[in-house]
């Protein structure tokens, strides 16, 4: 099956399911987004994440855990990776 997501966009806008999908990949974004701009101090970096959250979604989100986790320090705690503030403490 071959379509072109463009040229079936206003049907595929008709769908309630779809729209909902479509609200709930962006507020994700921005929620995820908004968490990793509290951490990351380069603004090369937070462009390099937004583009990574837009075009590969849970992909891009789960890397950046996993990298999260990978920096912490040996006895640190697991709620480091997770908190703005001890991040940027470091």
């Amino acid at each position: 099956m071959q379509s072109n997501l463009f040229t079936e966009w206003n049907y595929l806008a008709s769908i309630p399911w779809m729209r909902a999908t479509l609200v709930d990949f962006y507020i994700n974004v921005v929620a995820i987004f908004t968490w990793i701009a509290l951490r990351e101090r380069s603004k090369l970096a937070l462009t390099f994440w937004l583009l990574g959250l837009v075009f590969l979604g849970s992909i891009a989100t789960t890397t950046y855990i996993i990298v999260q986790l990978i920096k912490l320090k040996a006895g640190e705690p697991v709620s480091n990776a997770f908190s703005p503030l001890a991040y940027r403490r470091r």
